[in-house]
């Protein structure tokens, strides 16, 4: 009955009927606090709306289920059920909160659907309302046909995904175990990548803030000043030395296709407002380091910590800019001062594991679909998926949206690629049913 699996092609009529109830909520899924709270539970309706009329509650065979931890942010839970729930497959990651879209810098209604051919646009699209619809036809294409099947398949579709709120989505089912019966599959398919292809690997996310304290004056006696701007910048030019010499390009980013090794970079700078002719007596320089997943992030931040102590105690023989330029004021016993604090939410980086069963059934769907299979990893992150490996889940990542609409203005998916992910993800299911077989 597995053979069913391998005809199962996306529902056109269906897919746009579900995608415009979805990306019409959008504008009240737009996740960025304290100003916009999500409220997934209105995307749950429409998807509830299609699969309840096959749940078992009503003669069907699906097992329907939303879960909410917070009032109004939704998540579903479905069971397409087999003769083994330890035997299984997992859809999981696809969210129902979206990033904000700015409608002034928008060419079309960000929160409409609007479809130009084969292209798709609105808020969500690619990322990720996109995959919540095609996987919602294709779980009621599963309880229309109704195989016999080995395996179980899953999925799960989150709330809070683009902006952590603890307890909300993905964590709270972990933590009400309302995962735990996912352990034992292969693969647990996290569904929010792009471009149709296996993402075998993604970085860690670390923010950083280094504060420099210098002390203010009048920028014509620089002699009595400590400049705080050049002291941070001399010492993040220390730090990101050292870092890359400590933690250069791993052998194993080779084998997973990493297009850049791990990198600490500044994005941006403050200091108090003051008169062009004040020397500030502070600055911050904020950044992130993207951390390929072979190197560990508390060992990383440990390391710059003790980069920040040698500067602190070597003042002497940090770089001056100028004949005047210090960092030390002897006859006042003054020194700069410096620290570097971490953000509250580092992501460890993924990488999957290219030996499971899983993730081999995976890429042979993807090159019997599209032609080829081409795995790639990227130092983007993805909160959330660290957590579930951590825990012992075979976590492999694909997406069938476009990198380059992500988060983007006037962003689109392709209807021939949600096509493309009905099929992929059918044979998928199909194969690793056959390995029970």
């Amino acid at each position: 009955m597995s053979d069913i699996l391998r005809t199962i092609e996306l529902d056109e009529d269906s897919y746009i009927e579900l995608l415009t109830k979805l990306i019409g909520e959008s504008e009240f899924l737009q996740n960025n606090p304290p100003d916009l709270i999500p409220e997934e539970s209105r995307a749950c309706k429409h998807v509830l709306d299609v699969l309840e009329p096959f749940s078992v509650e009503n003669g069907g065979v699906l097992e329907v289920k939303k879960v909410e931890f917070t009032e109004g942010r939704g998540n579903i839970l479905i069971k397409y059920p087999g003769e083994s729930d330890e035997n299984s497959i997992a859809f999981v990651g696809s969210h129902m909160d979206v990033v904000p879209a700015n409608p002034e810098t928008w060419e079309r209604n960000p929160f409409e659907l609007v479809r130009e051919e084969d292209r798709l646009y609105g808020r969500g699209t690619t990322d990720c309302l996109g995959h919540v619809a095609v996987l919602t036809c294709l779980f009621a294409k599963l309880a229309e046909l109704k195989p016999k099947l080995k395996i179980s398949i899953y999925a799960v579709f989150i709330a809070s995904e683009e902006a952590e709120g603890p307890g909300v989505g993905i964590d709270g089912l972990l933590e009400a175990g309302h995962l735990d019966v996912l352990k034992t599959a292969s693969p647990v398919l996290w569904i929010d990548c792009a471009d149709s292809q296996p993402c075998i690997g993604t970085g860690g996310a670390i923010p950083w803030h280094l504060k420099a304290k210098g002390k203010l004056f009048h920028s014509g006696l620089p002699h009595k000043a400590i400049n705080s701007i050049e002291f941070a910048n001399e010492a993040l030019k220390v730090i990101q030395k050292r870092f890359y010499e400590d933690f250069p390009a791993h052998p194993k980013e080779e084998l997973y296709n990493f297009q850049t090794p791990s990198t600490m970079k500044p994005t941006q700078i403050s200091c108090p407002k003051g008169g062009l002719n004040q020397i500030p007596p502070s600055c911050t320089i904020s950044g992130d380091i993207r951390l390929t997943p072979f190197y560990d992030i508390d060992t990383v931040k440990n390391t710059i910590d003790g980069y920040v102590k040698d500067i602190l105690e070597n003042l002497d023989d940090l770089d001056q800019r100028g004949p005047v330029s210090k960092y030390i004021l002897p006859e006042e016993n003054l020194k700069g001062e410096l620290a570097i604090e971490w953000g509250q939410h580092c992501l460890p980086g993924v990488a999957c594991s290219l030996e499971s069963a899983g993730y081999k059934s995976l890429c042979e769907a993807v090159e019997e679909i599209t032609g080829k299979a081409e795995p790639y990893s990227i130092c983007g992150s993805l909160p959330l998926v660290g957590d579930l490996q951590k825990e012992g889940f075979d976590i492999q990542l694909i997406g069938f949206g476009l990198s380059a609409t992500y988060h983007a203005d006037n962003e689109y998916c392709n209807l021939g690629d949600m096509k493309i992910a009905t099929k992929v993800l059918s044979l998928l299911a199909s194969k690793i049913n056959d390995n029970f077989s």
